[in-house]
């Protein structure tokens, strides 16, 4: 019997359970949740659909990742930077994304700031990587309990608090710890997980940006 949190497929493997075997969000499991990425575009898009889940499940975000895609220019946070009121308006008749006019505005706010963020550090990969947490501010064993009881951790405090001091927005400690675990600043995936030790490995091999 699989231990609590992780569910085994029709594979035979036993995978972190959140995906709840559903085709699309176990294939986002498998292939892209807890990957280091170093990307700036995809850290943009990641930071900027997390705020846009906020009172939402992840999955109705991904299922629409496509058409945010297109709606902000591939999260390109040059272009988006560039967005202005016909943008918003645009954002809000189209169905295929999140019509909140906030989360829109912010996305732009967001672009702009990204840019500054990038003058100042080089890349978004070098800011965010700068804040990875050390093996002290992290859990001896990552189970199901100790996710659950931890939605936020000090460094999603951390960075949270700095990207507000910068004039980011819907960038809360819940919403940039669910950042770090996508993106790879941390491995999440439980123990027993058939993908944990792989990601470990991708952790361990992948170079960090520098400033």
């Amino acid at each position: 019997m699989a231990a609590r949190g992780l569910i085994t497929g029709d594979d035979g493997f036993d995978r972190c359970a959140w995906h709840g075997n559903l085709e699309d969000y176990r294939r986002y499991h498998d292939e892209e949740w807890g990957r280091p990425v170093a990307d700036d575009h995809r850290l943009f898009e990641k930071i900027c659909l997390e705020g846009f889940q906020s009172g939402l499940s992840w999955l109705t975000i991904l299922r629409k990742r496509d058409a945010f895609r297109a709606a902000f220019s591939g999260f390109d946070f040059d272009k988006v930077a560039e967005f202005g009121e016909e943008d918003v308006e645009r954002c809000l008749a189209d169905a295929g994304i999140v019509r909140h006019r906030g989360k829109i505005v912010s996305t732009i706010n967001n672009a702009r700031r990204a840019k500054e963020l990038r003058a100042e550090f080089g890349s978004l990969a070098a800011y965010f990587w700068s804040h990875e947490p050390d093996a002290s501010e992290r859990p001896k064993t990552v189970d199901f309990e100790t996710l659950i009881a931890n939605p936020t951790t000090p460094a999603s405090v951390r960075i949270s608090k700095d990207l507000k001091k910068r004039g980011w927005t819907f960038v809360g400690p819940t919403t940039v710890y669910a950042f770090m675990q996508a993106m790879g600043l941390v491995n999440d995936h439980i123990e027993g997980c058939f993908c944990r030790a792989p990601i470990e490995d991708l952790r361990r091999r992948f170079a960090r940006p520098a400033a």
